[in-house]
């Protein structure tokens, strides 16, 4: 999957994905592997909610997980959206190895 990249030096993360874009904090992290892949994982998960329904489901997930958990950081990592990125961040064979909507099949991970 080729995307474009942006550098954004006030991004409030390493990185983003805003389909069809990833955002990068720095211009060095075009040559992360890890922080790319993580991202290109997003922009999948965004192809298959068609977009705008990913952004709903990643704030809801992220809103009840904070209730939950009460702690920001947390509630970020239990994103199921972020646990199949995380997960499989290293695997640079994911997206074409990996079968599509994986963030439905995430096990609770513990706490």
């Amino acid at each position: 999957m080729k995307a474009p990249i942006l550098i954004i030096k006030n991004l409030p993360a390493a990185g983003m994905a805003i389909f069809p874009f990833i955002l990068l904090k720095k211009e060095t992290y075009r040559k992360d592997e890890q922080i790319i892949n993580h991202e290109k994982i997003h922009l999948r998960q965004q192809l298959e909610l068609l977009v705008l329904p990913f952004y709903i489901l990643y704030l809801f997930n992220y809103f009840i997980n904070l209730i939950r958990f009460r702690k920001h950081d947390l509630a970020y990592r239990k994103i199921i959206f972020e646990q199949e990125a995380y997960d499989n961040e290293n695997d640079l064979n994911y997206l074409k190895n990996g079968k599509w909507f994986g963030w439905m099949k995430i096990k609770k991970h513990e706490n």
